[in-house]
């Protein structure tokens, strides 16, 4: 079961400050479903947050139906959940999220023996509602990247690095915490492709494009010596103390970069990445290799960006043609 990966703009995944209703004992069985999560299927700390917030949820509402031993949780019960979810105003996508982690639970309690059935293979869990994700023209994208270049004489370390991780962000495509991850020498120059660890640990290269590689030259030979320390490490990108760069920091950038560009619709560093993706399939590039591009599992993951393109498309018919 892929877990959809989690929306920047949203907030906490926790609800708030509720009564925890969960035992000792469901609270060790909760630690060993985690460990199953991070070493098993070597899912990011990130994602193990995710589930388990959502099963804690779950088995809290369970607690309060006097359901206690996690044998005895049935498909009635998980309805049940969700009905509440759904009466408490949550998204379907939200829904479906939680489902999601649920299913992956009692799948776990079933196939190490601590339940005789599954209740969660029952569970229908909301259709999400298909938006498309918002993402910038082509003009929009440089005046983004235009807009942060110094001028000659007064560069400043951090300014060679916003300008090297903004070209990087949208000339690969790649997910912000990629982007953080990479060392110094994940960059191959002569080649200008970058080396990319994925979600599960999985190894992609992507290339990258003159603007991004002058880009990195110049935070590599100029800007990261000016800021590395003994806490650097081999890391490509750098605080300004000199640790490796906080993925909070990229995404107070992007958001105020793009926020500069009038018109521009709000976005972080996810918000580039399918600007990215459209871009290269206007421009001409088949599925399959944007695909492999943005390290997708699945194939219908990436279809979505086929739909941005058409409604795009559409609009501009309806502009442009005086039949339409």
């Amino acid at each position: 079961m892929n877990y959809t990966e989690p929306d920047e703009s949203a907030g906490s995944l926790d609800d708030g400050p509720e009564d925890r209703l969960v035992d000792e004992a469901t609270a060790a069985l909760l630690g060993e479903f985690e460990r199953h999560l991070a070493i098993e299927r070597n899912l990011s700390e990130h994602t193990v947050r995710a589930y388990l917030l959502d099963v804690t949820g779950m088995l809290e509402h369970a607690a309060r139906l006097g359901v206690t031993e996690v044998a005895a949780i049935d498909l009635a019960v998980l309805r049940s959940w969700l009905a509440n979810l759904q009466t408490r105003g949550k998204a379907r996508s939200t829904m479906a999220r939680r489902a999601s982690a649920v299913r992956v639970f009692t799948a776990w309690l079933r196939r190490t023996g601590r339940t005789e059935t599954d209740a969660g293979s029952l569970l229908l869990s909301p259709k999400r509602a298909k938006s498309l994700p918002s993402v910038l023209r082509v003009e929009e994208a440089a005046a983004v990247l235009d807009g942060g270049h110094e001028e000659p004489g007064e560069t400043t370390p951090v300014g060679l690095r916003d300008t090297a991780l903004l070209e990087l962000l949208y000339a690969t495509g790649i997910r912000v915490g990629e982007l953080v991850g990479l060392d110094v020498d994940d960059v191959d120059d002569e080649r200008r492709v970058v080396r990319v660890m994925g979600k599960g640990s999985k190894e992609r290269t992507v290339p990258f494009g003159l603007p991004a590689a002058r880009a990195l030259q110049l935070w590599r030979t100029q800007g990261r010596p000016a800021l590395a320390t003994h806490r650097s490490g081999p890391a490509l990108f750098l605080g300004a103390r000199g640790g490796r760069l906080d993925q909070r920091v990229v995404r107070d950038l992007v958001h105020r970069r793009v926020a500069a560009v009038p018109g521009a619709p709000d976005m972080g560093p996810h918000g580039f990445r399918h600007t990215a993706a459209t871009h290269l399939l206007e421009g001409g590039a088949d599925l399959r290799s944007v695909q492999e591009l943005l390290g997708h599992a699945s194939l219908s993951t990436t279809q979505i960006y086929t739909h941005v393109s058409t409604d795009r498309l559409r609009t501009a018919y309806r502009q442009a043609h005086p039949r339409a």
